[in-house]
């Protein structure tokens, strides 16, 4: 029989812990949200819908997007036991030079647009990070301001192939003369991707006040007021703008862009120079044989080939090929820390994330990119010690299985189906 008794008072006192309420309504958003999901929703509550799309959608059906996606979700961890990790250090070094986590921040495009802050916010919470940021050729900040944002961290420098090539060399050479240390040689947008979502929202550059974006903006009065009140859009191209993204995209890239080209801006660069938009086994093996410093996988976060290969189940194959000697970056639908640990687990060097900082920037601007950075790192950290390692040399693919909601057909299975 259970022996009952008259509360205590000391004992409820002692039980009662009051917290002290947050004022600061920004700090008590963002601490609330415990995954990059959770920052997601808040952008989306927060940004009007044709910019939040910009950044949430991907090309035509967008498959390529969610099958990226589906790649990180379908792994199947395989912990070592009895190996306890008492002091996890997810610290790596990537092209010669250390990064605190093994994630930097991805090239994005119009990044203002998402929020006043952009880029500065961005390379600004990066360095304190400790880890790279990557500045578009089409960010909207100029490569001089950026470096002050961050003047002793890392900044890399994303390249596209203009149609006036003197345009692209410029930029070459004022990211080299701003110190910003690797050139990432964009390879996978020669046309621009048709994103339905942006034709449908009518999105432009800049933003066109329409009686649909006007009604969007009446519950977020905050992202309009920031617009107008801040500095006009300025790109670290293009120099002048207006029209829809795709109609930007397609009067500055250049189809004909080819090794010729690659091999053009390898010469006029003095550090390391990797190339973004690897695709397949062969380009990357002949990418290494060239010499270049690094490949990135990736379908361009599926925003331009729908249906094209998805990198993470690509990283396998292109590791097996090139060696682990090789640097071996990949992107495309990381949206926690654990993706990336699975990543470098696979072969990986580093990873580089693109939505789901932008999720973070729109959410709350540089604090909102700092959250992003802290959730990461807490998931990166956490999935090392529940697997048994300390550091991220101690990853193998032993620790991971791929598993996958689509199987490639190989020629002969499809002849067979086929009955011949």
């Amino acid at each position: 029989m259970v022996r009952r008794q008259l509360p205590q008072p000391k004992e409820i006192f002692e039980l009662a812990q009051f917290k002290r309420p947050e004022l600061n309504l920004k700090k008590r958003r963002l601490d609330a949200a415990l995954t990059t999901y959770d920052l997601r929703r808040i952008a989306k509550r927060r940004t009007p819908r044709a910019a939040f799309d910009y950044t949430d959608g991907a090309a035509e059906a967008e498959l390529s997007m969610r099958r990226s996606r589906e790649a990180f979700e379908d792994i199947e961890w395989h912990p070592d036991i009895l190996t306890p990790a008492r002091h996890v250090d997810a610290s790596t070094t990537i092209l010669g030079a250390p990064s605190a986590l093994p994630f930097g921040i991805a090239p994005t495009g119009f990044t203002r647009l998402m929020h006043t802050e952009g880029e500065i916010a961005g390379a600004t919470a990066a360095g304190q990070a400790g880890i790279p940021f990557s500045l578009s050729t089409l960010g909207t900040t100029s490569i001089e301001d950026v470096k002050v944002a961050n003047p002793h961290g890392r900044n890399w420098f994303q390249l596209y192939v203009m149609r006036d090539r003197e345009i692209s060399y410029n930029l070459v050479h004022r990211a080299a003369a701003a110190g910003f240390d690797t050139l990432m040689f964009t390879v996978d947008a020669p046309v621009a991707g048709y994103r339905i979502r942006d034709v449908r929202n009518g999105f432009s550059i800049p933003p066109a006040l329409t009686l649909r974006t006007v009604v969007d903006a009446i519950p977020r009065p905050w992202w309009w007021i920031d617009f107008l009140t801040t500095p006009k859009l300025e790109f670290a191209s293009l120099s002048a703008t207006g029209g829809t993204v795709g109609e930007l995209l397609n009067s500055a890239m250049d189809p004909t862009i080819s090794y010729d080209d690659l091999s053009i801006v390898r010469d006029m660069w003095p550090g390391n120079i990797v190339v973004k938009g690897v695709q397949t086994v062969g380009d990357a093996v002949k990418l290494i044989d060239l010499g270049v410093d690094g490949v990135v996988l990736s379908n361009h976060g599926g925003r331009q080939l729908d249906r094209a290969p998805v990198p993470f189940h690509l990283l396998p194959q292109v590791v097996r090929e090139v060696g682990h000697h090789a640097t071996i970056m990949v992107d495309t639908g990381i949206m926690n820390g654990a993706d990336i640990v699975a990543a470098v687990a696979l072969g990986a060097k580093f990873t580089l994330v693109g939505r789901a900082y932008l999720y973070g920037l729109m959410a709350g601007g540089q604090e909102g990119v700092e959250r992003m950075i802290t959730i990461l790192r807490s998931e990166i950290h956490r999935t090392m010690a529940l697997l048994g390692v300390s550091t991220l040399d101690e990853l193998e693919p032993r620790h991971v299985t791929q598993l996958s909601r689509t199987t490639a057909l190989s020629p002969t299975t499809v002849r067979q189906r086929d009955g011949r």
